[in-house]
C-alpha cells in the first residue's frame, strides 16, 4: 500500500465501488471478436458487416461518456448500428463476456470485512449492461447481499466522472454527506478526479491497461493507491486513528 496522501477528519461511513478493474478482475478483451460471435446468431452472412457496425457504435457511445459525461445502454448500442439483437444473440452476448465478468480473488472477504466494520458499501459503475445482468452477476458471485445499494449508468443520465453519478450512488447506499464516503477505483479520470471533485476520498487500485482512447483530460491524485482489495480495510482503520 503506498503512502496516504490526505487525512481528513471525518470518518468513512461507507465505501462505493468501481465494478469492472476493481471488483472484477481487468481483462483486455477483443471486442470485435465478442462482436462477431453475437453477429453471427443474428445473420451469419453479414457477421462481418454486422461485427463492425456493432463495434463502432459501442465505440460511439464510450467516446461520448468519457467526453460529455452521458450514459448509454446495450439497446441504443444496437439502434445506433441497426441490428436487432434478439434473444439468441443476447445469450450469446452474455455468454461472450462470461469468463470477463470474475470478481477479484479477495473481493468476496473484503466486501465481508468491511460490512463487519460497520461501513455501508455500494457499486457506482459506468455500463451499458442492465441492473438484471450485474445483479445476477453478483449473485453468482455471492455478493449481491453485501451491498447497500447500487448505480449502473445505463438507468441514469450521466457517467462517471460527472458529479450526478456519484451523487446518485451515495444516496443510493443512504448517505447524505461525500466526505464520509470513500470511492475505490482503478481509473484516475472517472473514479479518483470524479470522486474526490464531490468531497469524496479515493482511493485506486492500478490494475488495469485502460485503452488510450478511453482515459480522460484529468488524473487525479489519489488519497492513497492500494494493490489488492484486502488492503483497504486496514487503510480505513489507519485513517480513523489518524483522525482521532
Amino acid at each position: 500500500m503506498s503512502a496516504v496522501t490526505n487525512v481528513k477528519s471525518e470518518p468513512i461511513e461507507a465505501v462505493l465501488f468501481d465494478w469492472g478493474g476493481t471488483l472484477a478482475t481487468w481483462h483486455t478483451i477483443d471486442l470485435y471478436a465478442v462482436w462477431r460471435s453475437v453477429a453471427r446468431v443474428v445473420d451469419e452472412e453479414r457477421a462481418d458487416e454486422l461485427a463492425a457496425k456493432l463495434l463502432a457504435a459501442e465505440d460511439s457511445v464510450w467516446t461520448r461518456s468519457r467526453d460529455e459525461h452521458l450514459s448509454s445502454t446495450l439497446e441504443e448500442v444496437c439502434l445506433l448500428a441497426e441490428v436487432e439483437l434478439t434473444p439468441a444473440a443476447l445469450t450469446e452476448y452474455e455468454l461472450q463476456w462470461h469468463p470477463h465478468t470474475e470478481l477479484e480473488p479477495d473481493a468476496v472477504e473484503t466486501l465481508k470485512t468491511l460490512r463487519a466494520d460497520g461501513l455501508k458499501i455500494g457499486v457506482l459503475s459506468n455500463t451499458i449492461w442492465s441492473r438484471r445482468r450485474h445483479e445476477e452477476i453478483f449473485a453468482r458471485d455471492g455478493v449481491l447481499d453485501l451491498l447497500d445499494g447500487a448505480v449502473y449508468t445505463s438507468e441514469v443520465p450521466w457517467t462517471k466522472p460527472h458529479p450526478e453519478a456519484f451523487l446518485a450512488a451515495m444516496k443510493a447506499v443512504g448517505m447524505t454527506d461525500p466526505a464520509r464516503c470513500l470511492y475505490v477505483g482503478d481509473r484516475l479520470f472517472d473514479d479518483v478526479w470524479g470522486a474526490q471533485n464531490v468531497g469524496m476520498r479515493a482511493v485506486h487500485i492500478p490494475h488495469s491497461a485502460i485503452p488510450a482512447n478511453q482515459i480522460g483530460h484529468t488524473e487525479g491524485t489519489p488519497d492513497a493507491t492500494i494493490h489488492r482489495l484486502a488492503e483497504l480495510p486496514a487503510l480505513i482503520s489507519s485513517w480513523s486513528r489518524a483522525a482521532t
